[in-house]
């Protein structure tokens, strides 16, 4: 037996990528594992706030079973990703889960709408971390029929929505963490290099 391995908890790596922390106002869009949900909200703890916007009632459900099931207070909304229920500039961590395929299915419109309002939800210096699955290599590749790679082009897409610093944070287990911040101050159009 090796002292130290954590296998009694699955989901000590996608918490650790995600950087969530005590009193963070969360948001998760998109809910393909309800036990992974819970892992993640449970982190914010009685000072912070989790939430869930999901696109049906089925993800509803898995969002609500793997809150109850752990123990952790989320408030889940059935809503599009274009129109998120939350008040612009209010969420410090925004966690867009794409391991089922939610944001890869979109048309190109649909997706820009999607970050854009992701963008708007988030405090000035918040984050988002984008869950996506990773390909698979070696002789599991041959094996796994399962959706695999990214669903979309997630570092243009978070650049073109004006989110900065995007960067691959890792690529392990099977999922791919992409994060992207929103910057701090932004100058309005017409404000900057303009002859007055």
């Amino acid at each position: 037996m090796i002292p130290f391995k954590r296998r009694d908890d699955p989901h000590v790596l996608v918490v650790g990528m995600t950087g969530v922390k005590m009193g963070d106002r969360l948001l998760q869009i998109g809910c393909a594992h309800g036990g992974r949900l819970a892992a993640i909200a449970a982190k914010v703890g009685l000072s912070g706030q989790a939430s869930a916007v999901v696109p049906d009632e089925a993800s509803a459900a898995r969002a609500r079973k793997g809150a109850a099931d752990a123990g952790v207070l989320v408030e889940v909304s059935v809503a599009p990703m274009n129109n998120l229920p939350a008040a612009s500039d209010s969420i410090d961590l925004a966690i867009v889960d794409d391991t089922g395929g939610l944001v890869g299915g979109m048309s190109v419109e649909d997706r820009v709408a999607a970050f854009r309002e992701v963008r708007r939800v988030l405090r000035p210096g918040g984050r988002t971390v984008v869950l996506g699955t990773a390909p698979r290599g070696g002789f599991g590749a041959l094996l796994s029929r399962a959706h695999s790679g990214p669903g979309f082009p997630t570092e243009p897409t978070l650049k073109a929505e004006g989110f900065t610093s995007v960067r691959l944070l890792a690529e392990r287990e099977g999922l791919r963490f992409w994060e992207g911040i929103k910057p701090r101050a932004t100058l309005e159009a017409g404000q900057a290099g303009e002859p007055g």
